[in-house]
């Protein structure tokens, strides 16, 4: 065999896994798009006070229900709450608080709890939970959307140090298919974890400073 079908033959083919991964994260680049307006933070400060009672002080929530928003990036907590606001993500505490923010409240506050710096509450998992969670993130691919470290980017989330709890009924609400407000992305990468992989994942995932 010579010649161009060889060269064919020879020629390394992405696993289906990678080329799946490829084409999610360039739906996320091509979804992005930059806040119109400069967002200001000390405005944002101010509007966040509200926040405090459940999300804690700048945003470093110690309550399973609630997210850490601390060190978050700036466009995806302005897409979540563009989100909630117009019902494409619900939540019977979230939508309600998010109905009056305007485009500017929205920007103001992404941008002061993405300033903020995160603290961590660290989940007691065992090492091979962890172990558990770092071979299936790298089966799925997960850091080819969230980035080494899963310090997230744009409207693709930070996730490392988020509360364990959260972590895991986020994914299974993707699994589930009962948030869907990721144009189906999540749920392509969640429909074939089982309890125990979301687990293992959330343990990881949580304890990466």
């Amino acid at each position: 065999m010579t010649g161009p079908t060889l060269r064919a033959t020879l020629r390394p083919r992405p696993t289906r896994h990678r080329a799946w991964a490829v084409l999610l994260c360039g739906w996320f680049a091509a979804a992005w798009l930059p806040l119109a307006a400069r967002a200001d933070a000390e405005a944002g400060k101010a509007k966040a006070q509200v926040c405090v009672a459940c999300h804690g002080p700048m945003g470093n929530s110690t309550t399973p229900d609630y997210p850490i928003l601390a060190g978050q990036t700036a466009r995806y907590i302005y897409l979540q709450l563009r989100d909630f606001k117009e019902g494409r993500r619900s939540d019977p505490r979230m939508s309600p608080m998010a109905a009056n923010l305007s485009r500017e409240d929205m920007q103001d506050l992404a941008d002061y709890f993405a300033a903020q710096k995160l603290v961590s509450v660290p989940f007691k998992s065992d090492s091979a939970s962890i172990e558990a969670g770092r071979k299936k993130s790298a089966e799925v691919l997960c850091t080819m959307c969230h980035l080494g470290g899963f310090a997230g980017q744009n409207e693709i989330p930070r996730v490392s140090g988020q509360l364990y709890p959260y972590i895991v009924k986020q994914l299974q609400d993707f699994r589930s298919h009962t948030r869907t407000n990721d144009a189906g992305n999540m749920a392509s990468v969640t429909r074939n974890l089982s309890d125990d992989d979301i687990r293992n994942l959330a343990a990881y995932v949580n304890n990466l400073q």
